[in-house]
């Protein structure tokens, strides 16, 4: 029996496959299979991208430098990161700190935002996911993923909550199955002011729980939040760093945040690496102060050549631009597979990455504290039959699609192929 604690993003108590290697878009088996890499946002580059391979070699010749030192490589990625992709955003970007995980950016930043306004209270969207520690955990607020134990025979155990939570409504942006009449974001958060009158940050995302939304709701929501004298996150975790088709998804609007948090792809797939950045505003309030929060491996030196080797990769082969080619083609072939499946209920995403939802119980009432295996998993367990691995975010009835950000045209349409395999299961469970 393994002596490892092991968890997967298919819920059930299966196994999750045995990867033993990768090249490209493709996963390597035990079992011998290759399959496309359909859901992995951590590997915007694939898997061994010559260019991120040889700067992990290179990097792994230096010595192992804290935090607490001033590592040349540390400020070339801090500048490599502002001069790329930040370009056009200097008049309010002030500066950047590195550390490990998405979740860790999430949690140091909320805590500062707590420091900076003494206030206790956050606030985020419906359906959120910032992470699974600190204070990450307790703005995430997809029921499923609250950081204790979901027993198998029904019934969750919880840690208690880090802080007080306010949660705004969320918009429907979806391409398929979206309300016949959206709502002007100045509507449905017209009690945004108050919700947010006493909180230290908001902080949103761009795709957890499938919901996707346009620059209105950003630009209202960031309206909102500074009259209240809360500071602004964008969770960019997921797509910052390409794979909104644009360096940020916040791009998308007219308002700036306060804070970005990075993470996944930042590093290339290559090396667990996670950043903050702050606003100059933010830079200048800091001064006169020592922020009291340390890792002793946040900004190691090879996470650090991974972040300047994938820059320079998204800009040498113009993967922005690739991106945006590809959106189109999942626009269309999505919205032709969501009309042939009845069981299909929404469709949503932007640049490479996309949800498809199904007809089923309400999200809000799984809390994966059960041994059945839900419909998402396996209709993502038939799609492995076709040739891809597609993920499900541990949900009941949602799926995900974000391949890396090099998969070609033709990776991409036997992706959504595999997926058109996969939901034919769901179709006949449906009836």
């Amino acid at each position: 029996m393994s002596k490892l604690l092991r968890t997967g993003l298919n819920a059930g108590e299966a196994a999750p496959m045995a990867v033993v290697g990768g090249e490209g878009v493709y996963f390597h088996l035990s079992d011998g299979r290759k399959l496309i890499d359909g859901s992995n946002t951590g590997g915007g580059l694939g898997h061994r991208h010559p260019a991120m391979v040889e700067a992990i070699r290179h990097a792994a010749d230096t010595p192992v430098v804290n935090e607490g030192w001033t590592w040349v490589g540390r400020e070339q990625a801090a500048d490599d990161l502002m001069a790329t992709a930040f370009r056009g955003e200097e008049d309010w970007v002030g500066a950047v700190r590195f550390c490990i995980s998405g979740s860790e950016a999430n949690d140091m930043a909320l805590s500062l935002c707590q420091a900076l306004t003494q206030r206790s209270a956050l606030a985020t969207r419906e359906r959120a996911y910032h992470g699974i520690t600190g204070l990450s955990r307790s703005m995430t607020v997809q029921p499923q993923w609250h950081g204790g134990l979901a027993v198998h025979a029904g019934g969750s155990k919880l840690p208690a909550p880090m802080a007080p939570v306010r949660i705004l409504p969320a918009p429907d942006g979806a391409i398929y199955g979206a309300p016949a009449n959206n709502t002007p974001p100045s509507e449905y958060l017209a009690d945004a002011p108050r919700l947010l009158s006493d909180t230290a940050a908001t902080i949103i995302d761009y795709t957890q729980g499938g919901i996707y939304y346009d620059g209105s709701y950003q630009d209202e929501v960031a309206r909102c939040a500074r009259r209240a004298g809360s500071y602004w996150i964008a969770d960019e975790v997921v797509t910052g760093a390409g794979r909104a088709g644009r360096w940020f998804a916040f791009q998308g609007a007219e308002s700036r945040p306060d804070i970005v948090t990075l993470g996944k792809s930042l590093g290339g797939g290559a090396a667990a690496v996670a950043a903050v950045v702050v606003s100059k505003d933010i830079v200048e309030r800091l001064k006169g102060t020592s922020w009291q929060n340390y890792g002793t491996l946040r900004g190691h030196p090879i996470s650090m050549a991974a972040v300047s080797a994938y820059l320079k990769v998204v800009t040498d082969e113009k993967i922005l631009e690739h991106v945006q080619k590809l959106e189109k083609l999942f626009t269309r072939r999505l919205l032709e597979i969501a009309q042939k499946h009845p069981s299909v209920q929404r469709v949503a995403g932007q640049g490479l990455h996309w949800t498809v939802e199904l007809h089923g119980p309400d999200w809000r009432t799984w809390h994966a504290d059960t041994t059945e295996v839900p419909i998402a998993s396996r209709v993502a367990e038939r799609a492995l039959q076709a040739g891809a691995v597609i993920g499900t975010s541990g949900e009941q009835t949602s799926l995900f699609l974000a391949p890396p950000l090099v998969i070609s045209e033709h990776e991409a349409t036997l992706l959504l192929d595999a997926l058109d395999h996969g939901l034919d299961i769901a179709d006949k469970e449906q009836g």
